[in-house]
């Protein structure tokens, strides 16, 4: 019979009930660190202008990713972007060619449309699943 504190090889216990606690509080903390970056990307994402963005009346959608815009109708182009506001000029094949764009963002579903020198509008967030 192994003496207590050994093996039955002789050699000492690793403490392998240990082990396995050790590895469970491990995969516990890697989980709840996981879940709060992922968590965290969506605050982040509530609080930029980043998104889509629907008008609300003319069915008209502009998405923004970065300094990269995609208009209403499809053309993806660079503009000025921050944080909180975005710029660009309207392309061509659009209703409001050539005119300039300003976006700023009024809170988490709510940005300020400037477009050319019209009335400012203000557009909320795509529903799930408009895209």
């Amino acid at each position: 019979m192994p003496e207590l504190g050994t093996s039955e090889m002789g050699t000492p216990e690793t403490g392998i009930s240990g082990f396995g606690a050790f590895t469970s509080k491990l995969i516990g903390l890697s989980l709840l660190a996981a879940g709060a970056l992922l968590s965290g990307s969506n605050i982040a994402h509530a609080d930029a202008i980043d998104g889509d963005w629907c008008s609300e009346t003319g069915g008209r959608r502009i998405a923004i990713e970065g300094p990269s815009v995609t208009t209403p109708k499809g053309v993806r182009m660079q503009g000025s972007y921050s944080r909180h506001a975005f710029a660009f000029i309207m392309p061509p094949v659009e209703i409001d060619a050539g005119a300039p764009v300003e976006m700023r963002l009024q809170g988490e579903s709510r940005v300020r449309v400037s477009i050319g020198g019209g009335e400012p509008q203000i557009w909320r967030r795509c529903p799930a699943g408009i895209s």
